[in-house]
This record gives C-alpha cells, structure tokens and sequence, in this order.
C-alpha cells in the first residue's frame, strides 16, 4: 500500500507573483498537475494535497481531477511541518508514504516507482531519491555508507566547507514506512537557522534509511523563480520533441517548435518552424502544419496543409488547406478537401466537404453545405447587438464577392448570390438572389465644395 503526500503550500515569492507557485504552468501543466502525473505507475491512495498560500486557487483548479483530498497548512513552518498536518487523515494507516514537492514537475513514473520498489523491497524506514550532480549548490546533502545507507542528511545553509563538497543531493522525495514516522513526527524541533521544521530531521531517528540516485538528475529541478521555471520547460519540450521525432515525426528546427504533452502526432507529419501545438491537439498522418501556425485543443486531420494560421477548439478534416492567415475558432468544423485561405476568420461553424473559403470572409454561426464557394469580402452578420443569430448556406450555393448574409436568414441549394448582396430574408433552392440597390450615374456631377468655387 502506498499513499502520497504533495506538499504544495508555499507562496514561491521569488516568483514574483500572485499565482501561488505550484500553478506556474510548465508544457500547458500546472506544475503540481505535472507531480500528480509523475504518479501513473504508482496509483497511491489516498492522495492528499498539502495547500497554503492561494489554498482556494489551488483546490479550484484541481477540483475536476477525482481522488484528491485537501489539507490545510495555515502556517507555512517547515516540510516537517506540512507533513504533520496529514497525520489525521492517515490514522491508523499501516503502509508507505510517499512525499513529494508540488514544485518538482519534471519527475517520471518509472523514477518514482523505481523508489517505491526499492524502499519495500528492503522494507525500509524511510529512501530518499538523490542525485549527484556537479553543481550542487541550493541544495541538501546526503551522506551515505558504501551500501547506500544513509547516515546523515545537512540542508545547504547548514553544510559546513568540507560537506559542501559532497556532490550527493537531496531531490526532496521521500518514500516512509507510515507507522514509524507518525511516532516521530511530533517530536521535531525547530533548532536551525530557519526555525522551522525540518522532514530531513526524522532521518536520525529512523533506521534502516537508504538513497537511490535517479537516473536523471534534470528530473529532480525544483522551481523557484522564472529562470528556473524557463530552464525546466526546456527540459521538458527536449523530452517531447525527441520523443515524437523517434515515433516518425519530422520537426524542421526544433529549437523554434513548441508541443505541450497533451498533443498528439501520427507519423509522416511535418511541423514548420515557429509552429506552436498547445493543450489536446491531434495531428492525423501526412499533415504538414506551418511555417508560423498556433494551434489549440483541435484535431487536424490527415493529409492536411495548414500555414500562417491560428487554429482553436476546432476541427480539420483531412484533405484540406487552412492558410495563409487564416483564425479557425471557438469549435470551427471544417469538413474534407476544403480549402480555407487567405484573411479567413471562421468562428463556431460548420463548413461542408468540398467547400472554399477562399479569402477575405468572415463566417459565425453559420452552417454551410457541400461544395459551397464563398466569394471574396463575404459576411455573416450574425450579432443584432443583443444575441448572436444562425446562418444556413445550401450545397452548391455561390455566394458574389461582398456578399452580406444578415442573420438569422436560411440560404437554399443551388443558390447563386450577385456580388455586393445584402441578403436579409429566405432564399430557396436554385435560384438567383440580388439584393442590392441599382447602379446610378449623375453626369456632370460635382462635390459642393468644387461647384462654390467655381462660381
């Protein structure tokens, strides 16, 4: 049995920010939502969530995540401390705890199931994960027997000379036998510089201890400022890139390419530079997406070319070109083969297989059928002012270039619509729709202005 403590209280302020820490978003992840994930290969029960500063801000934005239970640390006095104030809610618990920094997010499963076998295979007290790193600097010192058993753990300000040279660090990652650190929890003492309560101060007590080194010392970087925060998501945008690159993905200059964890590419895609993938986007095979593409929570089919543009919340069928300069948003559906191209904006639509938006249109609210063309400079006016009203386009329909389509109005099939309409009422299936005001021509005609003067 194991059960997780995520000590996530602190304020951060060398952050600089109102935000309380542990939510500073690293890869489209707040980073305690990034710890909790580091914890799949392990499944713990219960998960508690040690909260503090900005406690309410904390628990609202992990509200939607199931399994989590809150506690209060009113007083930030230490991680000894905030381990104390999970005692209640562990009671007569007779397993393993494992306790993690909600500022750590680079953390992988296998490394923390790596602890956790360790610790119960040896049936330990308590295991550290350490690193030995060239720099150690900020960070604890672990020191240890040739069998890994540790003999005395001293914080950074505490280290005198000589034990600052231990390369060996503490990552602040735990795994305890529950039973045997309740007994000690309510005796530590706050006799250091910080006067605070120390976890690492229970070691002494607690025996047998042992340190795993991780394999990876990059994945225990804690966050404390937006350098650091900066550092780790680079870190974390290597991991993604190499990943994707080894499953048959092309990324031209992946210096300039970003991809959040939750996107999600087939093979034989190619990504542009200065291409941007953000949240639960997918990418179907053969799609080829930028030079200078933002592209959010949208699912892009295959085959599909997309340049120039900005994609949100929607959806590309596959076949079709998107760009360039085309803003596709708050859920766009375009269907197959169609094309949508140059100063496009689409929003909250549906646009029918085989359709072109060629250039220089704006569609809300609009439902528009198969093999629509829209002309140039067309328009759905679809906001009266109070509320946003429906436009309906048919299969075959052509609208002119200028055409305004003034909502709530339902165009037929087989429509052809005169450039420069402006259509306000029903239009029926296989027709042709004029509505504009006739041509007329003054000869001779002059402003104001020039006929005064020339009197």
């Amino acid at each position: 049995m194991v059960a997780v403590a995520i000590l996530a209280a602190g304020k951060g302020t060398r952050m600089k920010s109102n935000l309380p820490k542990v939510l500073h978003l690293v890869g489209g992840q707040s980073m305690v939502e990034r710890v909790l994930g580091s914890l799949s290969e392990i499944d713990p029960d219960p998960r508690l969530i040690v909260v503090g500063y900005g406690r309410e801000h904390v628990k609202a934005t992990l509200a939607s995540l199931p399994g989590l239970t809150f506690v209060d640390q009113l007083e930030q006095l230490g991680t000894g401390h905030a381990v104390q104030q999970v005692m209640p809610y562990l009671g007569d618990y007779a397993g393993d705890l494992l306790v993690l920094n909600g500022d750590v997010p680079l953390l992988r499963p296998s490394s923390l199931k790596k602890l956790v076998d360790l610790h119960q295979h040896h049936g330990n007290a308590a295991t550290l994960l350490t690193a030995q790193i060239a720099d150690s600097s900020g960070y604890g010192r672990v020191f240890c027997s040739e069998d890994n058993l540790v003999t005395e753990i001293v914080e950074h300000r505490d280290c005198s000379p000589a034990q600052l040279k231990n390369p060996r660090i503490n990552a602040g990652v735990y795994c305890f036998h529950w039973p045997a650190l309740k007994q000690i929890l309510p005796h530590l003492q706050t006799d250091n510089d910080q006067k605070e309560y120390y976890l690492t101060d229970v070691i002494q007590e607690m025996s047998p201890v042992m340190a795993v080194d991780v394999d990876d010392p990059q994945e225990i970087l804690g966050i404390n400022d937006r350098k650091q925060l900066a550092a780790a998501y680079a870190i974390l945008q290597q991991r993604i890139k190499d990943h994707w690159m080894a499953a048959g993905v092309t990324l031209i200059d992946p210096d300039s390419i970003t991809i959040d964890t939750e996107t999600t590419l087939e093979p034989d895609v190619v990504i542009e530079p200065q291409t941007h993938l953000r949240g639960k986007t997918t990418i179907g095979r053969d799609s080829h997406i930028g030079p200078n593409c933002l592209i959010e929570n949208s699912h892009i089919g295959s085959n599909v070319t997309a340049l120039y543009s900005v994609i949100s919340d929607s959806t590309v069928q596959s076949d079709s070109r998107v760009g360039p300069y085309t803003h596709l948003r708050g859920q766009a559906a375009i269907g197959q083969q169609c094309r949508v191209g140059n100063f496009v904006e689409i929003k909250k639509s549906t646009v029918g297989d085989g359709t072109n938006v060629a250039h220089l249109a704006y569609l809300g609210d609009a439902t528009l059928g198969q093999q629509v063309n829209v002309g140039a400079g067309t328009i759905t006016a679809n906001y009266d002012g109070y509320q946003k009203h429906a436009t309906t386009i048919g299969d075959h329909t052509k609208t002119g270039s200028n055409s305004v389509f003034v909502a709530p109005v339902a165009i037929g099939q087989g429509v052809t619509v005169g450039a420069g309409s402006v259509v306000t009422k029903d239009v029926p299936d296989d027709c042709l729709v004029v509505a504009r005001a006739p041509q007329k021509v003054i000869p001779g005609w002059q402003p104001k202005s020039e006929r005064q003067s020339s009197d």
